[in-house]
């Protein structure tokens, strides 16, 4: 596994592949992920837990609800950016 870098969108598409491509070697083709998103930084409260819940909620287009507990909120604002946008409801 290679650590995640400051390289350009060809570096990115790279990684994600070999993480999807590890995952399904090591756990099983029905765990890879159908997305894998790099970011510079999790979620975390001030004791360091990664906030699990805040991610399912952003990658789901839910609303974030209470974020004060994390040691910076700015993180999940540069997460929602980089997400693809909700699809349309019918």
């Amino acid at each position: 596994m290679h650590a995640p870098c400051s390289g350009g969108a060809g570096e990115e598409r790279q990684l994600v592949a070999e993480l999807r491509n590890h995952v399904a070697r090591e756990i099983g083709p029905i765990a890879k992920p159908r997305q894998v998103m790099i970011v510079q930084e999790l979620p975390k409260t001030r004791s360091g837990k990664i906030m699990r819940r805040l991610l399912r909620d952003v990658a789901e287009h839910r609303d974030l609800g209470d974020v004060t507990t994390l040691t910076d909120s700015s993180v999940m604002d540069l997460i929602s950016e980089k997400l693809p946008a909700a699809p349309a409801e019918d």
